[in-house]
């Protein structure tokens, strides 16, 4: 249980395999601790089937069409540069474009900041930020705020 902001969270799961190949410890999920996080996951966890699994701001415009609104596409050819979106609408920004990933090492999995402005929080400790980058390893249960400790968007790391 983690303190964040004026809310507890808290969160649980289960295990399996990634990318076809058993996980050095099983099923990798990101599981959400906010409303927020929720949201971009589109379910309460999203399990990690692939790595390095990158992270960064959605940053592409909502187009009007007579159908209603729609975001703008990418342009033909192009690869989306992350596997999860967060949107962030009003200033000051918390997630860069291009925030961090996680991915294997060894036995294990680390967070990888991508030069992000504002860092990533693991457990409280600051990951990057000021386009610096930085690295650290995740364990099982560990929190990951994307961002400053104002950010919406809070996840625990699980692997099981």
């Amino acid at each position: 249980m983690i303190q964040f902001g004026r809310r507890i969270l808290k969160a649980t799961v289960g295990g399996d395999r990634v990318s076809g190949s058993p996980a050095p410890h099983g099923r990798v999920l990101l599981v959400a601790l906010t409303p927020e996080s929720r949201a971009a996951l589109g379910a309460p966890e999203r399990e990690i089937t692939s790595f390095p699994y990158r992270v960064g701001r959605e940053s592409r415009g909502i187009q009007p069409t007579p159908h209603g609104f729609v975001r703008e596409r990418r342009n033909p050819g192009s690869h989306p540069s992350n596997d999860l979106y967060l949107v962030e609408g009003a200033e000051p920004l918390n997630v860069s474009r291009e925030h961090f990933e996680i991915d294997r090492e060894g036995a294990g999995y680390i967070l990888v900041d991508r030069a992000s402005t504002c860092g990533t929080l693991v457990e409280g400790g600051l990951v990057g930020g000021d386009t610096r980058g930085g690295r650290r390893s995740l364990h099982d249960g560990d929190v990951i705020i994307v961002g400053s400790s104002r950010s919406p968007y809070a996840f625990k790391f699980r692997v099981g």
